[in-house]
C-alpha cells in the first residue's frame, strides 16, 4: 500500500503558516513595545535585523546538517523553536530585569525555527510524487501569504479587543499552530533525501553560471518582495491620511491578498502556463507597479501600485526554486538553502537601499523643489526616491529571466 502524502503536505502548508507568524507578529506589536518597554526606534529596529540575520544563520545550518540527521529531525525541531520563541516572547520581558533583552532571546529563537522551515519545506514538497512541481511550489509558498494575513487580521482585532495591556496572550495563542504541526511532522510520510554522494555539492553548484544565476534571480526576488511591502503602509497613511490600523490593512494586508492569490492561481492552473514566462511577465509588471508608485501624481494610484505589486512578486520566490530545481534535479537542501540565504539578502539589503535613498534625497534642493510643485510631503518624495533605486531589483530579475529562458536544461 503506498504512502498518502496529502498529510505530508498539508503539513507543509502549516509549517509556511508558522513561518508567517514568527516574521509578521513582532512588528504589529513595536508600538506597544515601545510604550510598555519604553524602547527606541532603533532598539525596535534591531529586532527586524537580529530576526532576519538569525533566519540567514539558520539557513546556513540547515544546510550543513539537514542531509545528515534527515528531515524528520530537523523539522519538528524547526517546529519546537518557533514554539517556544512565541510563548517566551509574551513571557520572558516582563519576567526578566531587561525586557529588551528578553525580546531578543525570544526573536532568535523563532528565527532559527522559521529559518530552518524556510529551507527545508521547499524540498520536501519537490520530492512529493506528482508532475505538477512548479504548480505546487507555487501553492505552498501562497500559504506564507494567507499566513501574513491572517496575522495581521485577527492579532489587529484580538489586540482593539483585549487592549494593549493583554498583548502577551497573543504570541502565546499563536505559539499553537506550529506546535500542532510539530506532532504532525512526527508522524507524516516523509520521503527521504537522496544519499549525500547522488547530490551535488555547493562546490560543484558555484561552478556552473547558470545556478550564480539562480543566486542573483532569488536576491531580486527577496529584494522586490520585502521593499514594497514594507514601505507600503506608509503610503497608506501619508497618502491617503488614513488611521495606522485602516493604513497597515489597506498597504501591507492587500499586498498580502494579492500576492496570495497569484500564488493560488499559479498553483491551481500552473500546470497548464509555462513558468519561464509567466515569470517574465511578472517582472515586467513588477517594473511598471515600481514606476506606477513612483511617478502618480494622485496618492489613491500610487497605493493601487503598491497592491498590484502583491500580484507581480507572487510567483518570483516560488517560481525561482521550481526553476532551480528542474534546471538542477540533484541540487538537494544545499541548493534550496542556499537560494534561501540570498533571498534572505535580498529581503534585507532592498529596504535597507531604499531607506538610506530616501534620507538622502530628502536633504536635496531637487526634492524639496519637487515638494512645492507636487504638494507632496518631503517624506512621500523622499521615499519615492528610494523607491526608484529599489527599482533596479525588478528589471535585474526580468533581465535574469529572459537570459535563463534561453538556456537549455542544465542537468539531465
Amino acid at each position: 500500500m503506498k504512502p498518502n502524502y496529502k498529510s505530508t503536505l498539508h503539513s507543509c502548508y502549516i509549517g509556511y503558516i508558522s513561518q508567517a507568524i514568527v516574521n509578521n507578529l513582532a512588528p504589529l506589536l513595536f508600538i506597544i513595545f515601545q510604550t510598555s518597554f519604553s524602547l527606541s526606534y532603533e532598539e525596535v529596529g534591531r529586532l527586524v535585523l537580529i530576526n532576519f540575520g538569525t533566519q540567514i544563520a539558520a539557513d546556513f545550518i540547515a544546510v550543513k546538517i539537514t542531509d545528515r540527521v534527515g528531515y524528520r529531525f530537523c523539522t519538528v525541531w524547526a517546529h519546537l523553536f518557533c514554539t517556544l520563541g512565541l510563548v517566551l516572547l509574551g513571557t520572558l520581558p516582563m519576567l526578566l530585569p531587561s525586557p529588551y533583552f528578553g525580546l531578543v532571546i525570544a526573536v532568535v529563537i523563532y528565527a532559527m525555527g522559521g529559518g530552518f522551515i524556510e529551507v527545508l519545506v521547499s524540498p520536501i514538497v519537490e520530492s512529493l510524487p506528482g508532475d505538477a512541481k512548479a504548480s505546487a511550489m507555487s501553492l505552498l509558498h501562497s500559504f506564507y501569504c494567507w499566513g501574513q494575513m491572517g496575522v495581521v487580521l485577527i492579532s489587529t482585532l484580538v489586540i482593539r479587543l483585549i487592549g494593549n495591556d493583554w498583548w502577551f496572550l497573543l504570541p502565546i495563542v499563536w505559539a499553537v499552530v506550529p506546535f500542532y504541526n510539530m506532532f504532525r511532522f512526527m508522524r507524516i510520510p516523509l520521503i527521504q533525501p537522496e544519499e549525500a554522494e547522488k547530490l551535488m555539492s555547493w562546490k560543484e553548484l558555484r561552478k556552473s553560471k547558470m545556478f550564480l544565476l539562480v543566486l542573483l534571480l532569488m536576491m531580486c526576488a527577496g529584494a522586490s518582495e520585502l521593499t514594497m511591502s514594507q514601505w507600503s503602509s506608509l503610503f497608506a497613511e501619508e497618502g491617503l491620511g488614513v488611521s495606522k490600523v485602516l493604513g497597515d490593512l489597506l498597504g501591507p494586508c492587500l499586498f498580502a491578498v494579492l500576492m496570495g492569490i497569484g500564488r493560488a492561481a499559479y498553483g491551481i492552473l500552473g500546470h497548464r502556463i509555462d513558468l519561464k514566462k509567466a515569470l517574465t511577465i511578472c517582472g515586467g509588471l513588477c517594473v511598471i507597479c515600481y514606476a506606477v508608485t513612483i511617478f502618480a501624481l494622485l496618492p489613491v494610484f500610487s497605493l493601487l501600485g503598491c497592491a498590484f505589486c502583491g500580484l507581480s512578486v507572487s510567483l518570483m520566490w516560488p517560481g525561482t526554486f521550481s526553476m532551480a530545481a528542474a534546471a538542477f534535479p540533484r541540487g538537494g537542501t544545499v541548493m534550496f538553502g542556499m537560494m534561501a540565504v540570498f533571498g534572505d539578502i535580498g529581503g534585507s539589503v532592498g529596504p535597507w537601499i531604499a531607506g538610506v535613498v530616501s534620507d538622502l534625497a530628502q536633504k536635496t534642493t531637487l526634492a524639496a523643489g519637487l515638494s512645492e510643485q507636487t504638494g507632496q510631503a518631503m517624506a512621500q518624495i523622499g521615499l519615492k526616491c528610494g523607491l526608484l533605486a529599489a527599482i533596479i531589483f525588478p528589471m535585474a530579475l526580468l533581465i535574469g529571466v529572459i537570459f535563463f529562458r534561453k538556456e537549455k536544461a542544465i542537468e539531465e
